[in-house]
């Protein structure tokens, strides 16, 4: 005030006219005195506050009404903040009205207005530093809601300091100063320059106090918290506590393996030295001491082993009377009494007649088989593809499908964005890019948007018709590009001009608005700007345009319809453009339209059939090629042999004579003129019933396609992509297990079964226990041997066929039902997931399993009969009218082989003895253990996550247009909290939505979200929300006197915007109590319905920036009379998301924010973003994934157990299948596939067929059983003996029909063109079928040898034992061997 009494001197005075006609009054240049002429005190000390009641000052009632209009525009945006509109008012006011204005405002030049006056033409403006510093920090946190943005984006064109804001408003533009002014750094020793205390936003008086979302020094705090799905705290070095403590272990573990078996071998040494000591100095009386090295852990029934091979063994004395105190109790008959196991008897007994009936009356069955699976097939009628991305990939029930519905339905659905990326054509990847901004890129960029906005659909809707327009129908398209900022049209700039325009409103957006009003960022339109060493971004190196068309979305068919006929023109355009861009211009091109996602997603290219069918091919062909190999015929020469037979007899086929003609006893020696082909080539091949399995498998596809159909569960394109390979690869091992045990029946009970002695360790129909009686020295004749087997065996030689095939069906019947309960469980457990892309591709999978096998235990067990008989009647395969005839060749030795293939050979000989040695099962279960602890650490780097591009065909346009969001997009999606059930016109609910009032809660919805800004790394929020109902209460502050406006004689009808001001006035004048930041005066009840639902519809324009209609007006649901508030949201964006996690992590942490907006207010929030509805399965697919696989394994584990009838055998084979399933998951860490529904549905699917590798092998295990107890002293060489046996027994099955045929069924996946089936079927399959037959075929061996439960002889050969024991008075020894029995091969 005092230097408002000693007047000074002013520099300028006046109004002198505009410079151009309409423009803003110009300043008079004025060297003299202030005065008190011409001046509207009242209106003086409204704007600049009572230190101007007295006095002089510089400016007139023309300036006062000039400084009133630009306040009004600038308050608009900055009311909220009594701060910064008080510093603001301060800054202008001392600049225009100031006494002493010439003290720091200095006149550098003239120009003469419009009215031939001189006028001020530029000024400079002497600053203090602490009054520049404390104006910027009082404005440069307030929020502008409307636009996601803050104010200083538009009063400062995004000033980073209050240097820069004071150059943005000193400079001459329309919307801002006539004339510049200058505000240099530095003032002159005669400069005085504007020093006032500047408030701050955080001071405690009304005039300076700020709310938190527009000062963050008054922000209370919230609680640290972790970034979602943040990685373990707990953490040795570089590797977790987990991590640490399993390597701990295991290395505790192989040290104490290493050490133990050093122990062993030491103390076996010295027992050994300490024998030859005693040897050395006893007599020869001592020849009955045993040796400590003939202490070997030899099989039991070792000598019975050897039998086969011909090697002698050593009989020995029975231990039993070294076995302690109640041995002698054993009853011998009682001991070797096999113990029976009800459940196998019936199911074995089951199998039989079926397959007695299926093979005695193979066409009945036939056609009872066939005419239900046409019944099944008749569902095609029904068949239908689901396309729908939500609808395939989103649970009905999902709580993000609900929450999309109810905003689709209260706020409208989504924008369908029609988006480009636009890139130089140089460079392979978007680091080798070139900046694509250049004059000649720019001009030809203009012909397309200058097209595009032309482009007319078939019923001849363009751009105009079906675009968005904030304004109303008569307003301008959202259209974000960087020729925006040119106003659409080059004209007025040339080759110099454009860059620096381009920069200056990369720069200020507010300068370079385009036709829709509303501010375009830099990084909306422009994509990987790089910055200098300064940190200053260099728009003009760009690598991309981002051009953005903004098209709303309809619940109306009809108004959906309209756009994506344009969508449909607007597609067709673009990929016309991106074969031709890169030659016209230079330019590449990557789009995408509302349409795109859908139908790409929707096109069949991505089922690669060339490898379907050759993965069909390349099984056909080894099945065919291999299911021959071990029929029961006998030994003949192969193809080559043949040919070398013939070229040999070939010349005495010409040096024979009548006289001396001689009969051959073999037909295979005699000359013929032509050679004699193998016979197996012909009559043994089993190419037909090879293709009728194959057959068998598309039956059992499409008729559970026809069963599903039938009911109304629709089919997905995963579907027709992976089942074939899934249904391939688990249903042609039946048909192995089925044709190998065939090959040993006739072996057993063929034709040829007279003329060769079969082992009969190795099959069902023989004592398959260690207690039959064995000659102890092998082959001593061939005659001798043929009587004692016929004598111990007493069964008969040869059987039917129709016998051969039930009792085929018998033994493996059990095994094929084990094998498919457990996977079609496992496979149906994948309906529990939500998705119905993965429950329909589970059910789908788990019919075609079940049907299949019920095919081969049906149909193909009638098509092994009719092969058999072909074979046995020496017909042709492929042409069985044609008979070949029957070979003669007299056998006149023993014949030397043993009917085993040469996989069997290698198990027999050699890998099952090496496996079961105790130094091989210390190793193995060293070794697992190693697998899975590498497979523990690996899980933990997991990821969630499914890209979409690997849903898309290769050849896909969206796969760039994907890559280029990923590598140029720098701003995130929108994200919407949706508020509802609160009432809003009450006080109390106002004051929980509301951030900007002196009342407001301090953790209301907006004041929480300015919060949770604050922390972008926890929340994934980057920009200010949009608070509809602070925007709201500001358009009624009477201040704004071109915002809310009644008649003057009618207080219920609101104004126009271009009624006159005479008879009109502001909503709040004369208001009681009135507008105030305590909110005590602003409306409730009817009376703010009545304000609202004006606000809505008030055009928001320059004059009054925050009504409602463009920036909110779809952001509120009011009921259906217009009386209440149904819901509302309150819209901010996510910050960049880049990656899969980025999405999940924005996903689970917007939720959190909901939740916690929910308990801080008492409503009901919940977010919304697009991409939420395709990342909720991720918030539960790590609980949901243990509770499936939890309870696959718990149906694991009950099947086995009940069926194999051990619960000790049915755990190990369930922690067998875990382990392999763990194994699977660790290679996805590695591997890089993601944990997804997808990768789900395959780790169901790996627990089912892990179980497929383990059954047949514990089975065989469990039917080689002798009853004798577990815990018995000699249990574990007993079950060392069943463990050799069942993997002789079905080992090669396992490996040639299980393994081989998944491998080869996997392998020519690995050509598909499609990174989906390379990564989520090809990687985890041919993991699974690795993983799965290690663990069934080492790791379960070893298991079951050292802890399997007690066993269960098949029931057919029990009598057999009991009677052969009787009669030869067979003791139990080789139950209890002693280590002096020789070990077979």
């Amino acid at each position: 005030m005092e230097a408002l009494q000693n007047a000074g001197r002013c520099a300028m005075r006046g109004s002198c006219g505009p410079k151009v006609m309409f423009g803003k009054p110009l300043p008079c240049p004025y060297d003299g005195p202030p005065s008190e002429d011409d001046v509207d005190r009242e209106l003086l000390m409204t704007l600049c506050g009572d230190e101007f009641a007295h006095g002089p000052t510089c400016c007139t009632t023309g300036q006062l009404e000039t400084l009133r209009d630009n306040l009004g525009l600038a308050e608009n945006l900055i009311s909220s903040c009594p701060a910064c509109r008080n510093n603001f008012r301060k800054f202008w006011c001392s600049f225009t009205c100031s006494p002493n204005q010439a003290d720091f405002v200095n006149v550098t030049s003239t120009q003469t207005s419009s009215t031939d006056e001189t006028a001020v033409a530029a000024v400079d403006f002497f600053v203090s530093e602490s009054f520049g510093t404390g104006f910027y920090d009082s404005c440069k946190d307030i929020k502008m809601g409307a636009t996601n943005g803050y104010a200083m984006d538009l009063l400062g064109g995004g000033a980073k300091n209050y240097h820069e804001f004071l150059q943005f408003m000193g400079e001459e533009k329309d919307m801002g100063s006539p004339f510049t002014i200058s505000f240099p750094a530095s003032a002159p020793s005669d400069v005085s320059p504007l020093n006032v205390t500047a408030r701050n936003c955080y001071d405690s008086d009304l005039g300076s106090k700020c709310t938190c979302i527009d000062c963050e020094q008054v922000c209370q705090a919230l609680p640290e918290i972790p970034p979602p799905n943040a990685e373990p705290t707990c953490h040795v070095g570089l590797v977790s506590c987990l991590t640490f403590i399993l390597l701990v272990a295991y290395g505790i573990a192989v040290i104490s393996f290493i050490l133990g078996y050093g122990l062993q071998v030491t103390l076996r040494r010295r027992r050994e030295k300490s024998y030859e000591r005693l040897a050395l100095g006893t007599d020869s009386d001592s020849q009955h001491m045993v040796s400590p090295r003939s202490h070997t852990r030899g099989l039991v029934g070792a000598s019975s082993l050897a039998y086969a091979d011909g090697e002698g063994s050593t009989g020995t004395q029975s231990e039993s009377r070294r076995l302690g105190r109640g041995a002698s109790l054993l009853d011998p008959i009682e001991t070797v009494q096999p113990r029976h196991y009800r459940l196998n008897n019936l199911l074995r007994r089951g199998f039989y007649r079926l397959g007695l009936f299926a093979s005695t009356y193979p066409w009945l069955n036939f056609a009872l088989v066939f005419a239900f699976v046409g019944l099944l097939n008749l569902g095609w009628r029904n068949f239908e593809v689901e396309t729908d991305p939500v609808r395939l990939w989103v649970s009905p029930d999902s709580e993000s499908k609900v929450q999309k519905e109810f905003f689709d339905e209260h706020f409208g659905p989504f924008y369908r964005v029609e988006q480009v990326f636009v890139t130089s054509a140089n460079g392979s990847s978007p680091s080798e890019k070139q900046p694509v901004l250049s004059w000649d890129h720019l001009q030809y960029w203009a012909d397309v948007e200058a097209d595009i906005r032309e482009l007319s659909s078939p019923n001849g809707y363009t751009l105009s018709d079906v675009c968005l327009k904030p304004a109303g129908p008569d307003g301008f398209c959202v259209v974000q590009s960087v020729m925006a900022w040119f106003g659409n049209d080059l004209y007025s700039y040339d080759p110099e001009t454009w860059a620096s325009h381009l920069v200056s409103c990369a720069k200020q957006p507010v300068n370079c608005l385009p036709d829709f009003q509303q501010p375009l960022a830099p990084q909306m339109v422009l994509g990987s700007v790089p910055e200098d060493e300064d940190g200053a971004k260099q728009y003009l190196d760009a690598k991309a345009l981002v051009v953005t068309y903004v098209v709303p979305d309809s619940l109306d068919v009809q108004e959906q319809a309209k756009a994506m006929e344009w969508e449909y023109t607007l597609r067709n355009y673009l990929e016309d453009l991106s074969q031709r861009a890169p030659e016209e211009a230079g330019l590449e091109i990557a789009w995408s339209t509302g349409i795109s996602l859908e139908e790409e997603i929707n096109k069949s290219t991505n089922t690669d059939i060339k490898i379907v069918v050759l993965s069909y091919v390349a099984m056909f062909f080894y099945v065919a090629l291999t299911l021959g190999n071990g029929s029961g015929t006998r030994d003949e020469e192969g193809l080559l042999g043949c040919l070398v037979q013939w070229a040999r007899n070939l010349p005495k086929f010409f040096s024979q004579t009548s006289a001396s003609s001689t009969l051959s006893l073999d037909s295979r020696l005699a000359p013929t003129i032509f050679p004699r082909l193998p016979r197996g080539l012909f009559v043994g091949s089993k190419f037909t019933l090879g293709l009728f399995g194959i057959a068998l498998v598309i039956l059992s596809v499409s008729s559970s396609v026809g069963l599903f159909s039938a009911v109304g569960v629709k089919v997905t394109l995963i579907i027709a992509e992976v089942i074939p390979f899934l249904v391939l690869a688990v249903g042609v091992d039946n048909v192995f297990i089925l044709v190998h045990e065939l090959d040993r029946q006739n072996l057993l009970h063929g034709p040829n079964a007279s003329s060769s002695i079969t082992p009969t360790w190795a099959y069902s129909d023989t004592p398959m226990s260690p207690t039959q009686a064995r000659p102890r020295s092998g082959f001593e004749s061939f005659d001798h041997e043929r009587d004692e087997s016929l004598d111990a065996q007493s069964t008969p030689q040869y059987l039917a066929a129709e016998e051969r095939v039930a009792r085929t069906l018998a033994k493996m019947g059990p095994s094929i039902l084990l094998s498919t309960v457990t996977e079609t469980t496992a496979f149906a457990l994948g309906a529990l997931v939500p998705m119905p892309a993965v429950r329909n591709f589970a059910l789908y999978a788990a019919g075609s399993v079940f049907l299949n096998a019920l095919l081969q235990v049906t149909v193909f067990v009638s098509a092994l009969v009719v092969d058999l008989k072909r074979v046995e009647s020496h017909r042709v395969d492929c042409f069985p009218c044609v008979r070949l005839p029957p070979r003669i060749a007299l056998l006149e030795a023993p014949p030397t082989g043993s009917g085993l293939s040469f996989l069997a050979r290698v198990i027999r000989k050699h890998y099952a003895p090496l496996l079961l040695k105790p130094l091989a099962k210390g190793v193995v279960l060293l070794t697992f253990g190693g697998m899975l602890v590498a497979s523990v650490i690996s899980i933990q780097h997991i990821q969630l996550g499914f890209d979409q591009r690997l849903a898309f065909p290769s050849e896909s346009y969206l796969i760039p247009y994907f890559d280029s969001i990923d590598a140029y997009l720098d701003i995130g999606p929108p994200v919407y909290f949706v508020v509802h059930d609160i009432d809003v016109k009450q006080r109390p609910g106002q004051q929980e939505l509301c951030g900007r009032f002196t009342t407001c809660d301090p953790f209301s919805i907006a004041s929480s979200l300015e919060l949770e800004r604050g922390r972008p790394e926890v929340s994934f929020i980057s920009q200010p929300a949009a608070s509809w109902i602070d925007d709201f209460f500001s358009w009624l502050d009477p201040n704004k006197d071109k915002c809310c406006r009644v008649r003057n004689n009618d207080p219920t009808t609101f104004c126009g915007s271009g009624e006159s001001p005479r008879r009109c006035h502001v909503c709040y004048k004369d208001h009681e109590p009135a507008w105030n930041i305590t909110m005590r005066g602003l409306p409730e009840g009817d009376e703010f319905m009545m304000y609202l639902r004006q606000w809505l519809v008030s055009p928001t324009d320059e004059d009054c920036s925050v009504a409602g209609r463009a920036s909110f007006g779809d952001a509120l649901a009011l009921s259906e009379d217009r009386t209440d508030v149904v819901a509302s949201h309150f819209r901010t964006f996510h910050t960049p998301l880049k990656s899969q996690a980025d999405f999940i992590n924005s996903f689970a942490a917007a939720h959190r924010v909901a939740d916690d907006l929910a308990a801080a207010t008492g409503a009901r929030v919940f977010p919304y973003s697009l991409h939420y509805v395709f990342f909720d399965q991720f918030a539960h697919l790590v609980a949901i994934t243990e509770q499936i696989l939890g309870l696959g394994l718990a149906a694991v584990l009950l099947v086995t157990a009940v069926l194999l009838g051990s619960w000790r055998t049915g755990t190990i084979v369930t922690g067998v299948v875990a382990l392999t399933v763990v194994n699977v998951m660790g290679v996805m860490g590695v591997w890089g596939i993601d944990l997804n529904a997808i990768s789900l549905v395959n780790l169901v699917i790996s627990l089912g067929i892990a179980v497929e590798f383990c059954a047949h092998v514990a089975r065989a295990f469990m039917s080689a059983g002798s009853g004798l107890p577990v815990d018995h002293p000699a249990g574990q060489k007993e079950r060392d003996e069943r463990m050799w046996i069942a993997l002789v027994d079905v080992g090669p099955s396992v490996l040639s029909g299980i393994t081989f045929t998944k491998l080869i069924g996997m392998c020519v996946l690995a050509l598909t063109r499609s990174k989906f089936l390379e990564i989520y079927y090809f990687r985890m399959w041919i993991t699974l079928i690795v993983s799965g037959a290690l663990h069934g075929l080492v790791l379960l061996p070893v298991v079951l040898s050292l802890a399997g439960g007690s066993g269960f002889p098949q029931q057919e050969a029990d009598e057999e034992w009991m009677s052969h024991a009787i009669r030869n008075d067979y003791e139990y020894t080789p139950f209890l061997a002693d280590d002096d029995s020789a070990m077979s091969d």
